[in-house]
């Protein structure tokens, strides 16, 4: 039996709270630094507090650290890495090989084993890359966004013995990530830094060899959200086993409505494998809304290459939240308007519309009376037949606002006879948790039915993360009276052995205390790899030659992101010396040939948006090469590499 896992984000403890209470089976979220959402980074006790929430229902925490690192920092993250493995986290993700040296060289002698995740950030677009990344130590590769299922499951025949974790909700880059450097080049903030400021998300025009227009400004760059909820079944078939969420910038709201709805869509893809694939933990949960992922932030939806198409992945119109569709504008007044459709409105909800000029326009709801709409201010765009659409719900986010799930693991109730006294027997359905308690005392002969009252008291789990699905009374107790204060004792004690057993089994198997920082100064300095041929009895990668990568790596060696001196000594050791030092410290342009700077590659073509792919064979009406402006004047010129199917984003000098 597989276990399927729904992986969400949590922008901070809150988040990763609800993403847990709502159906993830685990959260991955960002440590106080180094994770590549600076904006969403997190405090070590957060950290904590979180691991022991999703522990009790063996859902796992994964952190993020997954930046590029420099030298100086180095002893920083080895710092850091230990920290988190003594609080529990389960794995790390990153993105830096000097982290793989430093965890292969710590993990076995600290003691610990926190696993290792290579983040999407690595570029793993093939089966070769995900071999290696496999013989360098990581459990498992989180795929680039831009594979179709095919592509999955071709790796997965490769290397089915490594875990593949893909993306299936959320906003995209348009760039395969990690080798994206327009952020940095145009605005000093870079992407595999956690900083990266949307460049993609510009509105841009779109000129020809001769600099004459192509098309009217455009966001060209934009794409519209990831949703693939109705791919889980053959995604899970292809050898995923993790389905990511993306948001570690969302709100709470849009985290609880996201993972109860995929949630929900996975339970279905386990009832329906007739035992092939279960839930990787443990709970049952009960929602007080229907989740509706129209009514969260989004900007129209794609599949994004799972069937290998490219239909409407891009949102070229704007790169703001559309939200729902709920009708067309049908009778415009002076100070409202009517709506024919089916939906209905309340006070406070959020409209937009694309204006004549393809604009997008929004405003508020002041008073909503049936299908007739009382804006705070009329918007002048505003004509019949236009499309409106809602990007927020005043009701529903109301509901989401207030406790909106609960989450219970079933549990069976088995009371029995013991020798001196009475046997309680607590177990976790589908699993072999479980705790028996005794209680000596006196039997005494019951004068009335007894039954009722011990099902009743030994189902009162209400103010704890259990629900009894089962109580189960030995004929033999049904005939004794049994005071419902020794009951009570009973489950309470019952309770309390089942919490243990679960903190036995997320146990950390190093119990240093995280925030004692005097045992750091007695490790080895993790910058210093100098030992590492003396640690014959540990479990470090062999040393394998890196796999080719996509041939403009030979042109653009910043693509490998080299950081420091031991990211650079490991592709050293794994056949390629001459790797260059990352985009951000300076090496912006090839190695040999051309002189612009690389700053983008995309699965995502503008040729093809226009209806100019070469596969159609119509005769383009421009002259290449076409670029992308922004208004201040700078030049991004494009390639279309279409052996490959890929667009190229070179900033022209």
């Amino acid at each position: 039996m597989t276990a399927l896992e729904l992986l969400a984000p949590a922008r901070n403890l809150a988040c990763g709270m609800a993403a847990i209470d709502h159906g993830a089976d685990a959260v991955y979220i960002g440590a106080p630094q180094y994770g590549a959402r600076a904006a969403a980074g997190n405090t070590l006790d957060d950290i904590r507090v979180l691991c022991d929430h999703a522990h009790r229902f063996l859902a796992k925490v994964y952190v993020t650290v997954n930046t590029i690192v420099y030298d100086h920092e180095l002893e920083e993250v080895g710092a850091l890495v230990d920290q988190l493995a003594a609080m529990g986290v389960d794995a790390i993700l990153v993105q830096d090989m000097a982290l793989v040296q430093m965890v292969a060289k710590r993990k076995q002698s600290a003691g610990w084993g926190m696993a290792l995740h290579a983040s999407t950030q690595t570029d793993n677009r093939t089966a070769e890359r995900v071999a290696w990344l496999r013989s360098l130590g990581f459990s498992r590769v989180v795929l680039a966004r831009e594979l179709s299922v095919r592509e999955m499951a071709d790796i997965h025949r490769q290397v089915p013995d490594v875990e593949l974790e893909a993306f299936v909700h959320g906003a995209l880059c348009v760039s395969y990530s990690g080798v994206c450097y327009a952020s940095q080049y145009c605005f000093g903030r870079s992407a595999n830094r956690g900083e990266c400021a949307q460049f993609c998300r510009l509105r841009f025009d779109l000129t020809d060899a001769a600099g004459q227009r192509v098309d009217s400004p455009r966001y060209w760059l934009s794409l519209r959200d990831m949703c693939r909820i109705d791919h889980l079944s053959e995604m899970a078939v292809a050898g995923i086993t993790s389905f990511k969420i993306e948001g570690r910038l969302k709100d709470e709201a849009y985290v609880k409505n996201v993972v109860a709805a995929y949630s929900q869509q996975l339970d279905k893809v386990v009832a329906a494998s007739d035992g092939t694939f279960c839930r990787a933990s443990l709970g049952k949960v009960s929602l007080t809304f229907a989740p509706d992922l129209h009514k969260t932030f989004n900007r129209g939806f794609t599949g994004y290459f799972i069937d290998g198409k490219d239909d409407d992945i891009a949102s070229p119109d704007t790169p703001k939240a559309l939200g729902e569709y709920v009708g067309k504008v049908k009778e415009v007044r002076r100070d409202s308007f009517n709506v024919a459709g089916v939906a209905s409105f309340a006070n406070g909800d959020g409209l937009c519309f694309f204006d004549r000029n393809r604009t997008l326009c929004g405003f508020r709801v002041n008073r909503a009376e049936g299908n007739r709409i009382y804006p705070q201010k009329m918007p002048p765009q505003l004509r019949p037949g236009m499309a409106l659409y809602r990007n927020t719900d005043a009701v529903f986010d109301k509901a989401l606002a207030r406790q909106s799930a609960v989450r219970r693991i079933p549990v069976t109730m088995h009371v029995m006879v013991a020798d001196d006294g009475l046997c309680l027997e607590a177990e976790v359905l589908g699993t072999d948790i479980k705790a028996a308690v005794k209680q000596s005392i006196e039997f005494q002969e019951a004068r009335q039915p007894q039954e009722a009252n011990i099902r009743q008291q030994l189902s009162r789990l209400g103010n704890t993360i259990y629900e009894a699905s089962e109580v189960i009374i030995d004929s033999e107790v049904k005939g004794l009276f049994v005071p419902s204060s020794v009951l009570a004792d009973m489950r309470h004690q019952a309770v309390d052995a089942l919490d243990q057993s679960f903190f036995a089994l997320s146990d950390p198997s190093d119990p240093s205390d995280p925030s004692d920082q005097s045992d750091l100064s007695d490790q080895s300095d993790p910058s210093d790899l100098s030992d590492l041929s003396d640690l014959s009895d540990l479990s470090v990668p062999s040393v394998q030659a890196a796999p080719p990568m996509p041939s403009v790596y030979t042109r653009y060696s910043y693509l490998y992101n080299v950081a420091n001196e031991v990211a650079r000594q490991f592709y050293a050791d794994h056949g390629l010396p001459n790797v260059g030092k990352a985009f951000e410290l300076g090496n912006t342009h090839p190695d040999k040939g051309r002189r612009e700077p690389l700053l983008m590659q995309c699965r995502h073509c503008i040729r093809r948006l226009l209806g100019y792919c070469t596969k159609e064979r119509k005769a383009m009406p421009w002259r290449e090469p076409l670029s992308l402006v922004l208004p201040d004047g700078r030049h991004f010129r494009l390639e279309f590499d279409c052996r490959h199917c890929q667009m190229l984003v070179y900033a022209e000098n």
